[in-house]
C-alpha cells in the first residue's frame, strides 16, 4: 500500500484534514497527487514527510521553515532531534516517529526510536503512552477488523518482537504462584494487548500460560483442566455483532465454571455486553495491575 487518502494521513499524523490542506496551501508542506476524478492522494514518502513536519513542529520549529525544506533536510533534523536528550521530547514525538519507521520499513530507525522510549519510560509506561497510541493510530487494535496494510503488519511484528524479548528477560515464577491462562478466542488474531498482559503478569511474579490467538473453546477447556489455572484472561479486539459476543461469553462461562475470568479489548463492543459477576472487565493497564497486586 503506497497511496493514502487525506483522512488516512490525518489518522496517522493526528492532524485534521482541513489543517493539512491549509499547510499545503500556505506553506507548501505537501504536494498531493490527484486522481482522474481530482481526488487528493498521498504517497508513502509524503506521509513520512508529514510525520516529520509534525514531529519537528512539536519540537519548536516553525511551519514556514519546515514546509520549504526538502525531505532530506527534514530527515536530517529528525535524526538530530533523536541525538538530543529525551527530556524535551513528548509522547507524540515518539508515536509519530515509530509510525514513520513502520511506514518506510526502516527497522534500524525503529530500533533507535524504541530504545529512546524504553530509556525514558520503561516498558510499562512505554506501552501505555507510546505503543498503545501507535496501535490505535494504525488501527491494529480496538477498531474494525479490516485487513491492515502491509506496513501495519511490519510495525506490529516489530512491536511483537519487543514484547517477547521483554517477557523472555523475566525470571520464572515460583511454583506456588497463581496461574493465569491467556488466550484469544476463535477468529481473534491481534496479540499485542495479550502479550503486554503476559509481560505484566510475569513481572508481578505470577505464572502465565500463553495459548495465543484463535483458540477453540474445546481446546481452552482442555487447557484449563490440564493446567489447573486459577484465572483466565482474554481479549475481544475486532468489531463483532454484540449478540455473537454475548453467545460466546455465555458458552465460556458455562464451559469453565468456578474460575475468575478477565476480559479486555474493544471498549465499544464490551460496553454492550453483560459480563456478570463471574467476569471482570479490565478497562486499563492500571486495572490489571490492581488485580495482580490484590
Amino acid at each position: 500500500m503506497d497511496t493514502f487518502s487525506i483522512s488516512q494521513i490525518s489518522q496517522f499524523s493526528g492532524v485534521k484534514p482541513h489543517t493539512i490542506r491549509m499547510w499545503e496551501q500556505r506553506y507548501g508542506a505537501l504536494k498531493p497527487n490527484r486522481s482522474e476524478g481530482n481526488t487528493r492522494y498521498y504517497s508513502n514518502a509524503q506521509l513520512r514527510r508529514l510525520l516529520n513536519i509534525v514531529s519537528l513542529k512539536n519540537a519548536g520549529y516553525k511551519l514556514g521553515e519546515l514546509g520549504a525544506m526538502p525531505d532530506e533536510k527534514l530527515n536530517e533534523l529528525v535524526l538530530e532531534e533523536q541525538e538530543q536528550t529525551t527530556t524535551d521530547q513528548t509522547d507524540e514525538y515518539f508515536v509519530l516517529q515509530l509510525i514513520a519507521a513502520g511506514m518506510s520499513y526502516d527497522e534500524l530507525y525503529f530500533e533507535k526510536v524504541f530504545s529512546h522510549c524504553l530509556l525514558r519510560y520503561g516498558m510499562t509506561d512505554a506501552y501505555s503512552r507510546i505503543i498503545y497510541p501507535v496501535m490505535v493510530r494504525l488501527g491494529l487494535m480496538w477498531t474494525s477488523d479490516r485487513m491492515p496494510p502491509v506496513q501495519e503488519h511490519f510495525l506490529s511484528n516489530l512491536l511483537r518482537q519487543k514484547l517477547l524479548t521483554a517477557i523472555d528477560s523475566l525470571p520464572p515464577a515460583e511454583p506456588e504462584a497463581d496461574k493465569w491462562l491467556l488466550f484469544l478466542p476463535e477468529n481473534e488474531f491481534h496479540e499485542l494487548g495479550l502479550l503486554f498482559a503476559h509481560y505484566l503478569i510475569r513481572r508481578s511474579g505470577h505464572q502465565a500460560i500463553y495459548l495465543g490467538a484463535n483458540v477453540p473453546l474445546q481446546l481452552l477447556r482442555n487447557a484449563v483442566a490440564d493446567t489447573g489455572s486459577d484465572r483466565l484472561l482474554f481479549f475481544l479486539v475486532h468489531n463483532d455483532l454484540p449478540e455473537n459476543s454475548r453467545t460466546y461469553l455465555d458458552q465460556l462461562k458455562d464451559s469453565i465454571p468456578d474460575k475468575t475470568i478477565y476480559l479486555s479489548g474493544n471498549r465499544d463492543l464490551i460496553s454492550q455486553l453483560k459480563t456478570g459477576k463471574s467476569m471482570i472487565w479490565l478497562k486499563s493497564v492500571e486495572h490489571l495491575e490492581q488485580q495482580l497486586n490484590a
